[in-house]
């Protein structure tokens, strides 16, 4: 069978499904159904009853709903606010202010949550109307939160290195291991465009803010009890003292004690976080049944094992595929959010990237840069649509705003790709 044929045949009715507004997992599992029809002799219903049954029944996935449900429990106390609070004695005196809040406010919040949108929401909560007030130039303000957001998706617990993880058959432990340098990097070329952006235009008045060393250390201890569940959770992987299912379930106790101790942990918040981590743990697992379903159509087809023999056999080095691949996943992310994407294309370029003998850990950590541009490109950037009911702003000025963070994701991909070692240092030392 031609594979241009194949490809035709998949990509238009996998197209015409989400065009048509069927769900994603749907329409992966429709493709697949039709795709066994066509191009195989397979039973189709014996075989999407297995793989659909073996792609959710992972004891690794069961750390997935655990991490969903920690943050969606941090989501609704007053976090956004002791963020705020406890970073800005530390951070206005800084170039560019009270902006860096933005960033070290989605770091932290990315350890406990592992979701780039409610990130943005939980920091943009407060931080938003409080820059706003202080003259900060609106552009910075949406720009610096469309970015810094986007580090729920590397710095763990992150929901996406989950599915890689799940989805390429390697260790969740040290994807997330692998992912703190990286993230520690991302954040920290977010914070130096903001310094150099504001010596040559500076906006925001914190001139009215002063604090002592006394008011410093009373603003950390605010933290201390958030930056103390981040070293249980992450410390507890690194060490070998818990699994990540382990320690999703220490993530949980920890924040339904934060909740409690800030009297936030009411029945009714309870409730919310629960049936929350419930429907998006349920969309994650209807989208990796689809995929799973998808990727074995396709095998049986011998698609994926045709082009990853036809890539190779352009004999393309490491660095011309990464340029490639990079290319293709910004231009992916114009119409697919990053947790779709993985999905989609693992099964094609799995045995291509193995092939061409990149590290597994190192390749999904870049993967998850490279997603991370798909957060804030429009049309479908999800970071856009919640700065977008936030701010009241078009997706134009969003979509603007974040180009700058936009250019520095892209320098952190030839960081990475010029230093591999800032991803694979820790995984490696943990042996």
């Amino acid at each position: 069978m031609n594979e241009i044929l194949l490809i035709i045949v998949f990509l238009s009715v996998l197209f015409f499904l989400l065009g048509s507004g069927v769900w994603v997992g749907a329409s992966l599992i429709g493709c697949a159904i039709i795709g066994m029809e066509l191009f195989t002799n397979r039973p189709t219903g014996d075989s999407m009853a297995i793989t659909i049954w073996g792609s959710i029944s992972s004891w690794t996935l069961t750390s997935l709903p655990l991490f969903i449900w920690m943050g969606e429990i941090l989501f609704r106390t007053k976090l956004s606010e002791t963020l705020f609070k406890g970073l800005t004695p530390w951070m206005y005196k800084l170039p560019g202010g009270l902006l860096h809040v933005n960033i070290t406010g989605s770091a932290i919040f990315a350890a406990i949550s592992g979701s780039s949108a409610a990130t943005v929401a939980t920091v943009g909560k407060m931080s938003i109307p409080e820059l706003k007030k202080r003259k900060y130039s609106e552009s910075m303000i949406v720009g610096t939160l469309a970015g810094a957001g986007t580090l729920g998706l590397l710095i763990p617990p992150s929901i996406s290195l989950i599915i890689y993880a799940v989805t390429v058959n390697e260790s969740i432990t040290k994807l997330f291991v692998a992912g703190i340098l990286p993230g520690l990097m991302l954040a920290g070329l977010f914070m130096g465009y903001i310094a150099f952006a504001s010596l040559r235009n500076k906006s925001g008045n914190t001139s009215d803010l002063s604090f002592s060393f006394k008011d410093k250390v009373k603003a950390l201890v605010s933290l201390m009890p958030i930056i103390g569940l981040i070293i249980c959770v992450i410390g507890s992987i690194y060490t070998g003292i818990a699994t990540a299912t382990e320690a999703a379930v220490l993530g949980v106790v920890g924040s339904l004690i934060i909740a409690a101790s800030q009297k936030s942990l009411s029945w009714i918040n309870f409730q919310e976080s629960l049936m929350g981590a419930i429907k998006t743990s349920s969309m994650i697992a209807f989208i990796l049944m689809g995929s799973h379903f998808l990727s074995l159509a396709m095998g049986f087809t011998g698609l994926p094992r045709q082009l990853a023999e036809g890539i190779g056999a352009l004999e393309l080095s490491p660095l011309t595929l990464i340029i490639f691949l990079t290319l293709f996943y910004i231009i992916l992310g114009c119409f697919l959010d990053g947790l779709s994407s993985i999905v989609l294309t693992m099964a094609v370029i799995e045995p291509l990237v193995r092939q061409a003998g990149f590290d597994m850990i190192w390749f999904g950590i870049y993967l998850m840069v490279v997603i991370e541009m798909a957060q804030i490109t429009p049309p479908v950037g999800f970071n856009l649509f919640v700065l977008q009911s936030m701010t009241g702003h078009g997706m134009g000025f969003i979509a603007k705003a974040s180009i700058p963070m936009f250019l520095m994701m892209i320098l952190a991909v030839f960081i990475l790709v010029w230093q591999p070692e800032i991803a694979t240092f820790l995984p490696n030392a943990m042996k």
